[in-house]
């Protein structure tokens, strides 16, 4: 049996450790219906790909799905478009598109010179409420893999 607080890292549905994330995050990206339900003070995002649940409290028993948002949740989309970042509206597509014209892209390199220009909101745009670098770096390497198989 799980710790107690290792319980309420928990998402209520797939059990997967939910990453803290900032409350302004979750109120910015709720849509209106969902924003009036919203109880908890200490929100967690659930990573797990499968899981509809976003956003969750398991103290306050309030959960968040993927219908209860504004945007789109790159992680828990297998269709397009598949934002990758959220500041500058990156989608999986637009990176399969250089890398496959080219061979490799220029975006991760874009994203991090208008970071350190301080024109990022990854805190109030991204779902997990910071930098997508992280998840635009995985996607390139699997649109990479995926392309070099594909030509092989």
């Amino acid at each position: 049996m799980p710790e107690p607080d290792t319980e309420a890292a928990l998402c209520p549905v797939s059990r997967t450790i939910g990453l803290t994330v900032d409350l302004i995050t979750v109120k910015a990206l709720l849509t209106g219906n969902a924003l009036r339900r919203l109880d908890g003070q200490t929100y967690r995002f659930c990573p797990e790909p499968e899981c509809n649940v976003v956003y969750f409290d398991r103290e306050a028993d309030s959960v968040f799905e993927k219908r209860d948002l504004e945007v789109r949740v790159g992680q828990k989309e297998a269709h397009d478009p598949i934002p990758v970042c959220y500041c500058f509206d990156i989608t999986v597509a637009d990176l399969r598109s250089d890398i496959t014209a080219a061979g490799e892209t220029g975006i991760p390199a874009m994203i991090t010179a208008e970071v350190r220009a301080g024109h990022c909101a990854c805190e109030l745009k991204n779902p997990q409420g910071s930098c997508c670098l992280g998840n635009v770096s995985k996607a390139v390497q699997r649109i990479q893999f995926e392309v070099r198989s594909e030509t092989t």
